[in-house]
């Protein structure tokens, strides 16, 4: 089962917006993105869930989990789907077209890292005892 690392009023709190009426879904995702392209990368201690125990590093997810939803609202795309699919297209007089190589939606900017969730986790308070980015290790 999936960890969810915001909920829907730390993400009003983060933003000062009202959350999406999909907030729930986006938390989950972004929660799901960051674990795979940011958290795995990191040490940190984890409790029988697999959430952090250490309360700054929890916090420092949910900013980092609420900066990619936020992220995800300001460019409009949540799956990469954005980055798929057309060539050209024409409506009326107006004309637009882009490179059709991008299959898989990877390089959309609903599949990239947020700055922000960086600035989350870059904390000063964030020393390396309590959470390590980057660090890939093995028990």
């Amino acid at each position: 089962m999936a960890r969810v690392y915001a909920t829907p009023s730390q993400y009003q709190e983060f933003t000062g917006d009202p959350p999406p009426t999909d907030i729930d879904v986006r938390l989950w995702r972004a929660s799901m993105f960051l674990d795979s392209q940011v958290f795995r990368l990191c040490r940190y201690d984890v409790d029988e869930a697999g959430l952090p125990t250490n309360t700054l590093v929890r916090e420092a997810f949910a900013a980092a989990t609420c900066a990619q939803v936020e992220w995800g609202v300001a460019v409009g795309d949540i799956t990469g789907a954005a980055g798929v699919g057309w060539g050209t297209v024409k409506i009326g007089t107006a004309e637009l077209g882009r490179s059709v190589t991008a299959t898989t939606g990877d390089e959309a900017p609903g599949r990239q890292v947020a700055p922000a969730v960086w600035d989350a986790l870059r904390s000063p308070d964030l020393t390396p005892d309590i959470l390590w980015i980057g660090a890939v290790m093995t028990c």
